[in-house]
């Protein structure tokens, strides 16, 4: 489902990526979930999820990149 705030991400989200970041993931995992709707799709939401997560993370990985302290760093 898509998320309304930076507050509702996933605490996997929130935990590890800075704050432009997590803009970054919520504002891409919305366009996906919007964009991989599908109502002939018989996997349901599930994998409409899991593509919008991965879609989330490929953006936050155009912009930033994870340094060697295991922090999110921008590019």
């Amino acid at each position: 489902m898509p998320y309304n705030s930076k507050s509702a991400l996933p605490d996997n989200v929130k935990n590890v990526l800075p704050d432009h970041a997590q803009e970054i993931y919520k504002e891409a995992f919305n366009s996906a979930w919007d964009q991989y709707r599908d109502p002939d799709d018989r996997r349901g939401d599930d994998s409409r999820e899991e593509t919008a997560h991965k879609v989330a993370w490929a953006a936050v990985k155009q912009a930033y990149r994870k340094g060697d302290d295991d922090r999110w760093h921008k590019k």
